[in-house]
């Protein structure tokens, strides 16, 4: 899957992606310090679902008329450590296709999905 990830997301998540075969552009390489709306505007020109703990990016896609990205992960997970975030993350890509052109939010146990407009 084509990912980019936030600037909140941790090295270790990005790298587990990585390492299970997922085209992850990260935040803090490619654009750090970036603005909410240019993250979600080059999400959506390069194709790419974006992954972020940032709540913001639910208002961005269904309020501000900034160019929607491919999707939307929010993580809300209250695994202890980026090594434990990283394996949640990675069951739940695992274990549920379809994450493109919705809002999905993974939890520790579950994940919901809206598709975006």
């Amino acid at each position: 899957m084509r990912l980019l990830a936030d600037e909140n997301c941790p090295r270790p998540l990005v790298v587990r992606l990585r390492e299970h075969g997922h085209d992850v552009s990260w935040v803090r390489e490619v654009m750090p310090g970036a603005p909410d709306e240019q993250v979600a505007t080059r999400a959506g020109d390069e194709n790419r679902v974006l992954l972020t703990f940032d709540k913001d990016f639910g208002e961005i896609a269904y309020r501000a008329g900034v160019a929607a990205p491919s999707g939307i992960i929010l993580l809300r997970i209250s695994a202890h450590g980026p090594e434990a975030v990283a394996s949640v993350v990675v069951a739940a890509l695992e274990a549920h296709p379809g994450w493109e052109g919705a809002f999905s939010v993974v939890e520790d146990s579950r994940v919901r999905r809206r598709l975006l407009p």
